[in-house]
């Protein structure tokens, strides 16, 4: 600004020719002639520019009236919302244009693209993100997806380093929690180590919460999280910007991967990832076009040596689920109960479901233990968890119960066996064979032996039948002894010799 008003100084009250002007000014001939131009279109002489201020002087400079351009002006307000659908380039955009417009003067393709890109400069400023090496991971799926044979679609999982924008690539059946963790996991293994940081979309299958400022992810994140000593935080929602390495490797991969499998046949996810396997090298040893080098030498040069070693133990996906602890000490978790340390009846505890084992939590820390089971209806106890009464309950048994009655007596003994095989379920004779034994304690082995040698010949079954025997000294009596009846002999009476 300053060397315009000199310009203009030195041409209208100098007088000096344009040469010299831009030779004292260390300008070209061609801006002070343009300047110059400016002002006499202005109509403006020294005296008036004197007293305007640079700003002023470049306002009425700037709003002098153009020479009509011969070229047809592009909607670039229109073409900036076509971009933005998923496919689309300024090369079609230009084409269209030149083919909206024949016979007349049309921009190059390069003065197309500089004067759009000019455009774009005006709407909104970006700022370049400075991303340190091994600090972050920037994940999200694609738009397009894989048609498979069955009439399933594979989804692709897209993973982006950010400092050397080493990419990597997945196929998905689905993209449920499931999916982005394991493909996530697959991308650590890829990479062969753990970034400080893992930042994905809001999708709801990976955040509980997607608020602006205090984001919270579900429970199973945190575990993946913790399990490989990393940390989850999501993008803020609507802010593309935020993870703009995967978005820019979603492109990429969308362009360089799913184009060229546009026109093969998948029977299954797996066949896609062969497929996408050979690409995915290709594309991080792809040079770049600005930057020496390409994603895969970037990777091994920074991110690779900033990254955490991997855990030794593969992770395993694991589901939180809020149960409570029932008066039997046990929690449900799909039909089937697992016990717990019994004095926790009654509390609300946190039960962690794995494809084979479920962990009762307690405050985070482990109360309980056990295989997962699909048995609905059953039970999984720990007799250790159990109150002292309910383990000696388990402990009675029909074969403790039948071995204690016949070391009272062989009677004693049938009884309690035809008690326990008369019933519907052993258990329900438990406590009737309780009962009975007990009685050993009042009376004495000898008359509950003999107690229940005149219940077995009655017939019952019933321990209250023996206890009335011993409360009425039955079993005291001697047993009379009548002798065997003959007939005697009678006229009337036809013998075997009748029938003869």
């Amino acid at each position: 600004m300053r060397k315009i008003k000199d310009v203009l100084r030195l041409k209208l009250e100098a007088h000096l020719s344009h040469e010299r002007i831009a030779a004292a000014l260390g300008v070209s001939k061609g801006v002070v002639a343009k300047y110059v131009a400016l002002a006499s279109a202005a109509k403006l002489d020294w005296s008036q520019i004197q007293l305007l201020d640079e700003a002023a002087l470049h306002s009425r400079l700037a709003s002098t009236p153009q020479r009509a351009s011969a070229f047809v002006r592009p909607d670039f307000a229109h073409m900036h919302q076509e971009l933005r659908r998923k496919g689309m380039t300024l090369m079609l955009l230009w084409h269209e244009h030149v083919g909206q417009h024949p016979g007349e003067t049309t921009h190059s393709y390069s003065q197309f693209c500089e004067n759009y890109r000019r455009f774009a400069k005006s709407l909104k400023r970006s700022m370049r993100q400075i991303h340190r090496a091994g600090e972050k991971l920037f994940i999200d799926y694609a738009g397009p997806t894989v048609a498979l044979s069955d009439g399933s679609r594979a989804h692709i999982f897209v993973g982006a380093l950010g400092a050397s924008s080493y990419t990597f690539a997945y196929a998905t059946a689905r993209e449920t929690t499931a999916d982005w963790l394991g493909a996530t996991a697959q991308a650590l293994r890829f990479f062969g180590g753990v970034p400080l940081l893992i930042v994905p979309d809001n999708a709801r299958a990976l955040i509980a919460n997607p608020d602006r400022y205090e984001p919270r992810a579900n429970d199973t994140v945190h575990d993946f999280a913790r399990h490989y000593g990393t940390s989850v935080l999501p993008a803020r929602p609507y802010h593309p910007q935020d993870k703009g390495k995967v978005e820019s490797a979603v492109q990429v991969v969308e362009r360089w991967i799913l184009m060229r499998l546009r026109h093969q046949q998948f029977q299954s996810v797996d066949d896609v990832n062969e497929a996408i396997g050979p690409l995915l090298a290709q594309l991080n040893a792809k040079p770049f076009q600005k930057l020496p080098g390409c994603r895969a030498s970037a990777f091994a040069e920074l991110d690779a040596p900033a990254l955490q070693p991997l855990p030794l133990q593969t992770w395993e996906l694991a589901v939180y689920k809020t149960v409570r602890v029932h008066i039997d000490q046990h929690v449900e978790f799909e039909g089937h109960r697992y016990s717990v340390p019994h004095f926790l009846v009654g509390l609300s505890l946190e039960a962690r479901i794995t494809a084979r084992a479920v962990e009762i939590l307690h405050r985070g820390e482990r109360v309980a233990c056990h295989l997962r089971c699909a048995h609905k209806g059953a039970f999984t106890t720990v007799p250790e968890h159990l109150s002292a009464a309910h383990r000696a309950h388990l402990a009675w048994t029909p074969e403790r119960l039948i071995h204690w009655g016949t070391s009272i007596g062989v009677a004693t003994g049938r009884t309690v066996a035809r008690l326990l095989e008369e019933r519907q379920h052993p258990e329900h004779g438990y406590r009737a064979c309780l009962a009975l034994l007990s009685l050993a304690r009042r009376y004495g082995k000898p008359r509950l032996e003999a107690a229940c040698l005149i219940a077995l010949e009655l017939g019952t079954t019933r321990s209250a039948h023996v206890r009335d025997i011993l409360a009425n000294g039955r079993d005291l009596v001697a047993p009379v002894t009548t002798p065997q009846w003959t007939s005697p002999a009678h006229a009337h009476v036809r013998g075997p010799g009748y029938y003869q």
